[in-house]
């Protein structure tokens, strides 16, 4: 069973989500920062990350798109910013087309992403900021809750099958 998230919407166009992972840190850290894993678990199923160029460091990129059953892609572009190695990761993200243009007409997003070991393994935090309150709420719309809660789930999954292959 997988653990609790908690995923809170503020009135001021941030979200804040937190889920304890029973793992250590560098797995997690790894888990976000390598390409071959990002892709196991980042799209909620039916859906598939697919990486066309991750280059993790500050000031570098990861663009991705998350690809449907159907073949449909939608693609985003992410860029780094401050990388604290095995606490945390910060990245600005954005809708973009396949060759990553970033799509002005759709909200971009700025998030901080926080590692911290604990007795239970891992607590990773989420704080992503919105230009607008309306540029959240579409987010939300878009599925983005049960998406984002989906991925961390398979996240989790992907780290207990690993854990006990072992």
């Amino acid at each position: 069973m997988n653990s609790e998230i908690v995923f809170n919407k503020d009135a001021d166009s941030g979200i804040y989500v937190m889920k304890v992972f029973h793992s250590d840190v560098s797995t997690l850290w790894d888990h976000f920062t390598k390409s071959d894993l990002l892709d196991r678990w980042w799209a909620p199923q039916p859906w598939q990350c697919e990486t066309e160029k991750l280059d993790f460091r500050e000031n570098g990129i990861w663009h991705y798109a998350m690809k449907g059953a159907d073949g449909e892609r939608h693609f985003a572009f992410v860029q780094y910013g401050e990388i604290m190695q095995h606490r945390s990761i910060s990245w600005t993200d954005a809708f973009s087309d396949e060759k990553g243009k970033i799509d002005d007409a759709l909200p971009k997003s700025t998030w901080l992403i926080g590692f911290t070991g604990i007795d239970e393994g891992t607590r990773m935090t989420f704080n992503i900021h919105f230009n607008s309150t309306e540029e959240m709420h579409k987010i939300v719309e878009m599925g983005f809750e049960e998406g984002f809660k989906t991925g961390l789930n398979q996240l989790e999954d992907l780290i207990i099958v690993k854990s006990l292959n072992r």
